[in-house]
């Protein structure tokens, strides 16, 4: 399989830059984004042995993704093989730990290094690789082929952006994609862009979010948290970004005009942000909590903020309304069916190409509602919370979508059946 002079110069600067991969995990480490304890297994270096039979390799960036895989997790469980799921970040790690079912494995995923590649799949060898969405790692991808594995794409997403981009090094993006056996997209569009940018084998299968099982949470502590906020409107900014919550705590101001017991949850998406947004929304004056600390929302709580991680499911069930971040500023929007699966009231600024499919079967379903100004977050809040029967008929709508829109995981496993190794022997 030829590759371009691109693909060949980025092969070997990754090769020779090998020696400063201790020195990048260290920086990394010390700003809280690596797992010391886990360090090794970024080059490569497996942290327990390899089960005995057919293992499957799963691979997703971050939370988002490994939460769509798991819906794979469970069927390759259920057929006998081992899945084996690596991600590349601290906070994915945290979650699949919880949510794993036994017998499947978690491991971080190698720098995108040939040998720390190299030495994963020699350790591993898998009898198959799944990559989640748009992780198009060239060393993982041109490495997985070499060692002669069955090469698929789920859930297949190419951004706007992204594709635009792509255009501009046409034989790089399709030397990488030509090497899936199938690439599997989540919608029409994103179909149609993996097939022009050199994808041969593409199907949509849809977008295997809508499937995926609704976030856990704890009852007794759901219990309590509701019996502590009886009576008040509760609305969450949920998986903020860095300016997000200044337009949450003004949103919240405009609320507390009109409903003065109203409760503002705040979950950014970075969790170690906790302490930061509180110094942030404690100069506006408000009384806030912070969650980590182990505080709870008090009568005088005005803004509570949900600095943990794993407790989204949590949230979504005791907030009416719920607005998804990513929307306003950063770029891309965050996954709305998470919410949508829970039957909740959705709102979101403009910046939501990520997931535009979802949103735009959302709002065109009344199941979320598009807020184009920042300054207007407060009133939609106040338009809601003084109407219960169009806050209900949302949350149904948004449920409704989810449930209409599922199934793409049997569809998936179906186009995968040639690929993975269930009815085989193990390599």
């Amino acid at each position: 399989m030829t590759s371009p002079l691109s693909l060949h110069v980025y092969r070997a600067l990754t090769a020779l830059g090998t020696p400063l991969a201790g020195p990048f995990l260290a920086w990394r480490r010390s700003r809280g984004k690596e797992d010391g304890e886990r360090l090794p297994e970024r080059r490569g270096v497996a942290g327990i042995p390899r089960p005995a039979g057919r293992v499957v390799w799963l691979h997703g960036a971050s939370v988002g993704e490994a939460v769509s895989l798991l819906p794979f997790v469970e069927r390759i469980v259920r057929s006998g093989a081992t899945p084996l799921v690596t991600t590349g970040t601290v906070t994915s790690a945290e979650l699949l730990a919880r949510r794993l079912p036994a017998g499947a494995l978690h491991q971080y995923a190698p720098i995108d290094n040939p040998l720390f590649v190299r030495r994963f799949l020699l350790h591993w060898r898998p009898d198959a690789a799944l990559v989640a969405e748009s992780e198009l790692w060239p060393n993982m991808i041109v490495e997985t082929k070499r060692a002669g594995l069955p090469l698929a794409m789920v859930n297949g997403r190419i951004s706007e952006r992204s594709f635009r981009r792509w255009r501009r090094a046409p034989r790089t993006i399709g030397a990488l994609l030509s090497r899936f056996d199938l690439c599997l997209a989540r919608s029409d569009v994103d179909g149609e862009r993996l097939a022009a940018l050199g994808a041969p084998r593409v199907q949509v299968a849809g977008d295997i979010k809508y499937d995926a099982p609704a976030l856990p949470a704890d009852r007794r502590e759901l219990a309590e948290l509701m019996g502590q906020t009886s009576g008040r409107q509760i609305w969450i900014a949920a998986s903020t970004h860095p300016g997000e919550e200044a337009i949450a705590v003004r949103a919240h101001l405009r609320l507390a005009e009109v409903f003065p017991d109203a409760l503002t949850l705040i979950v950014p998406r970075h969790p170690e942000r906790g302490e930061a947004i509180l110094r942030e929304v404690a100069t506006e004056g408000l009384k806030c909590a912070l969650r980590s600390r182990g505080a709870r929302p008090g009568p005088e709580t005005a803004v509570y903020i949900c600095d943990t991680i794993g407790e989204l499911g949590l949230f979504y069930r005791l907030a009416g309304v719920v607005f998804v971040g990513k929307s306003f500023v950063a770029g891309g929007g965050q996954n709305p069916i998470e919410p949508a699966r829970l039957a909740s009231a959705i709102l979101h600024g403009p910046m939501v190409d990520n997931f535009a499919d979802a949103y735009a079967a959302l709002d065109s379903a009344g199941g979320a509602l598009e807020i184009a100004d920042p300054e207007r977050l407060g009133e939609a809040l106040i338009a809601l919370f003084a109407d219960a029967a169009r806050l209900r008929a949302m949350a149904r709508a948004a449920g409704d979508t989810v449930e209409r829109r599922a199934g793409a995981v049997e569809r998936s496993m179906k186009a995968l059946a040639p690929i993975l190794p269930f009815a085989g022997a193990s390599r």
